[in-house]
């Protein structure tokens, strides 16, 4: 079968040289990638220009790289086009803001909105616009029907509860058929939560991608 797997950071760039971007290093999805691809899955990997995880064997000619939420974004709908994507594995770490405006604040305090390929860094002290980037995960049921959706939660605060809730929340606003919870909110491992309230834990990456290669096996057959 075919599937889409995404891995690594998005970035968004403040000016010709500065980005922001987080601490993804696009590994899970990688590994998850070359799982698929040694289990026969035709397999194409969008894979993050900032990931520092980088061992793509046994996947030559299946990754595209990506730089910017907009970026990745085209790159889904494309793919999306032909309708024989049977899964999509969204774990890549898309930026949630954007930057907006950029203003310099004077040491009477005045602000003045500023533009340039490289911001000075000696005009005084910046306030940056951070605006929200537009959630792909919302959209990825249009543009694949009839596929496996697999979202993430990757969350540092609060606890398997409120994994619960914000992987709900994911199922009702996206459509998604499957959300895989880590973090330290969640602790050692996974879960792979399912919009019936179930969360198999998963111990490691091996078992998780195992889980996952089930219901996408599941899926096929119904």
């Amino acid at each position: 079968m075919h599937c889409v797997v995404t891995a690594g950071p998005t970035f968004e760039a403040l000016d010709e040289v500065r980005r922001l971007t987080n601490f993804s290093t696009g590994r899970l999805g990688v590994e998850l990638a070359r799982h698929l691809a040694g289990r026969g899955h035709t397999v194409t990997l969008l894979l993050g220009e900032q990931a520092t995880y980088r061992d793509t064997a046994g996947l030559a000619g299946s990754v595209t790289p990506f730089t910017t939420t907009s970026d990745l974004r085209a790159h889904l709908q494309a793919l999306g086009g032909g309708g024989g994507v049977a899964a999509v594995f969204h774990a890549a770490a898309v930026s949630d803001f954007t930057f907006g405006k950029v203003w310099v604040r004077s040491a009477a305090g005045a602000l003045s909105e500023v533009r340039a390929g490289k911001l000075s860094t000696r005009e005084g002290t910046l306030l940056a616009e951070l605006l929200p980037t537009p959630k792909i995960i919302t959209e990825l049921r249009g543009w694949y029907p009839r596929a496996l959706l697999v979202g993430w939660k990757y969350e540092v605060e609060g606890g398997r509860a409120e994994l619960a809730r914000l992987a709900a929340r994911q199922f009702a606003e996206c459509g998604t058929d499957l959300c895989v919870v880590n973090g330290r909110a969640y602790g050692e491992g996974f879960g792979v939560a399912q919009p019936d309230g179930a969360c198999p834990h998963c111990a490691d990456r091996a078992a998780l991608f195992h889980q996952l290669e089930q219901r996408l096996a599941l899926r096929a057959a119904n």
